[in-house]
């Protein structure tokens, strides 16, 4: 969701912030859509995640390619932003919403942001919106990652009075610690909703601080029914077993001249 005049339009806010004050004619939309389907599904895949992870929780929000007003020159502007997946934590998040608009939320701003790399918005991504999320925002963790490069992962943590973003380092998967969520994020290889249409190929995801994926709600399901198929598979493999036994223990009796009926009873 970028603009042509977005690099100079962020520079700028960068370094003349202003006081918000609520316009009455938001844009919520600004026709443009992701790069492809790929990064569409990642962004809806880091939104069911954090859902999931959070499931018990109602104080937070996690979106994707949504608005994020923060300035009165910003939106006189039109000047859009729309990071591809962000979570803020500490606030309603039972109530609907068609954009993140800061003067709205307590001067909140995103706790976490991920951007999905593409040859038209890297530069940005990297340069200009890193400065913005440090400067103006204040996020706490910045994420990158090309949904088709897998080793494109890369992120900071705004560490106050260190000079700002301080680079994040992967553990021995690959993987990055978000602190504001304390969730890793890592790439994961499947096929998510068909894609890719053949093969498999990586996927940004979360995973809960001992390492465990954090599961969807039909990735749960299907491992419970697995489970339960295994189960019951289990149950009748043991007595079968039970019962072959059953038989050669006849079949012992019976060689010694030992009536089993007899010896039961019957």
């Amino acid at each position: 969701m970028e603009l042509p005049t977005e690099q100079a339009s962020i520079q700028a806010e960068v370094h003349q912030p202003d006081i918000p004050m609520p316009p009455t004619n938001l844009t919520f939309d600004d026709g443009e859509p992701l790069e492809s389907p790929r990064h569409r599904i990642a962004m809806n895949l880091l939104i069911r995640s954090v859902q999931s992870a959070f499931h018990d929780r109602s104080d937070f929000f996690a979106g994707g390619n949504m608005f994020v007003y923060y300035s009165r020159t910003q939106a006189m502007n039109q000047d859009f932003r729309g990071p591809d997946f962000f979570v803020t934590l500490d606030v309603d998040g039972s109530r609907e919403r068609k954009a993140w608009v800061t003067w709205e939320e307590e001067g909140r701003f995103p706790d976490v942001i991920v951007e999905f790399l593409s040859p038209s918005t890297e530069k940005v991504d990297r340069e200009d919106k890193k400065r913005l999320y440090e400067r103006i925002f204040k996020t706490q963790d910045y994420f990158i990652f090309d949904p088709f490069d897998p080793n494109s992962l890369q992120g900071w943590h705004l560490q106050i009075g260190r000079r700002g973003y301080q680079s994040l380092r992967s553990n021995a998967q690959g993987w990055l610690w978000c602190e504001a969520l304390e969730l890793w994020l890592g790439t994961w290889q499947g096929v998510i909703d068909r894609e890719p249409a053949t093969g498999t190929c990586d996927w940004l995801r979360f995973y809960d601080p001992d390492g465990n994926l954090i599961l969807l709600p039909e990735e749960a399901e299907r491992i419970e029914k697995e489970a339960e198929r295994a189960e019951k598979e289990a149950e009748r493999a043991r007595a079968d077993r039970a019962e072959q036994e059953n038989i050669r223990l006849i079949e012992q009796l019976r060689v010694r001249g030992i009536n089993p009926e007899e010896l039961l009873g019957n």
